[in-house]
């Protein structure tokens, strides 16, 4: 966000402290000019938040991620596949999948604001405790895991991250995509040649390009008036480029399992018979 780019050098900690000193010493009764009162971003987009009902929304997102998975499992060109690309596969896109899913299923789902601890607030906290600042999103006596570990300390999603989720959510429900085009969609987004590590590229690279045919074929057989719509449909897929696997990690499973490993979940559902 870049609305508080004009002011952000009147925003700063120390800045505040000593405007705060002017403000003691000025006369009784003389507060700030209309207009100048301390405001936050404009957009809000910066703002944390959490999910309002947090049982009912994470209990179907959880129910949406075991469908997901059970779908992958019953494709039989993945099931071709070595468990080490199929693990790598999984991991790469569970969530696209499971926003997909979301979707497809019409899960709604509300957020409130949330209050976190100030920059501040950590500071002079940890300072009493004599301990060294925790990183901004991490709690002062939470453990740090380090990157794809999905165990970190929480993160609350900003309200601009849950708005791309919803916006794309509106897009795929204003196209009324139908079951079909959701699977060959998906089928899209599994497999994706262009991962390191891949042992199968090419055999990957012909699957995904089959599920586009597939989608485009089928677009062309049920909406003929509508030539569009292909290229409406791989629109909601670049859209998915925007969705952080985190965020859906952090809104969705963090608030009823704790501090998971995404990937280890992962591990043990796609081995085993769901």
């Amino acid at each position: 966000c870049r609305c508080c780019a004009d002011s952000r050098r009147h925003s700063s900690i120390l800045y505040n402290i000593l405007r705060s000193d002017e403000r003691t010493a000025s006369p009784a009764g003389q507060g700030p000019r209309r207009g100048q009162a301390s405001r936050g971003c404009p957009c809000g987009s910066r703002r944390r938040v959490a999910l309002r009902s947090p049982q009912v929304a994470c209990k179907a997102a959880s129910a949406v991620l075991v469908k997901t998975l059970r779908f992958v499992q019953n494709v039989p060109c993945f099931q071709e596949l070595p468990l080490d690309e199929q693990l790598l596969l999984v991991r790469s896109c569970w969530a696209p999948l499971l926003v997909l899913g979301l979707a497809q299923d019409r899960v709604h789902f509300e957020t409130v604001e949330s209050a976190e601890p100030s920059m501040l607030h950590r500071i002079l906290t940890t300072r009493r405790q004599g301990e060294q600042p925790p990183p901004r999103g991490r709690a002062p006596g939470q453990p740090h895991h380090g990157p794809g570990g999905g165990g970190g300390g929480p993160h609350l999603p900003s309200a601009g991250e849950i708005q791309a989720i919803k916006g794309f959510l509106a897009k795929c429900w204003s196209l009324d995509i139908s079951t079909k085009e959701y699977a060959y969609l998906k089928g899209t987004v599994l497999f994706n040649p262009d991962l390191p590590g891949l042992q199968c590229t090419q055999y990957i690279e012909g699957l995904q390009r089959e599920a586009q045919q597939a989608l485009n074929e089928h677009v062309r057989l049920i909406h003929r008036g509508d030539e569009a719509r292909f290229a409406k449909l791989n629109v909601v897929l670049s859209l998915l480029r925007s969705i952080n696997a985190n965020v859906i990690a952090e809104l969705f499973f963090r608030p009823i399992i704790g501090a998971v490993n995404m990937d280890d979940m992962l591990l043990e559902m796609l081995c085993a018979k769901l």
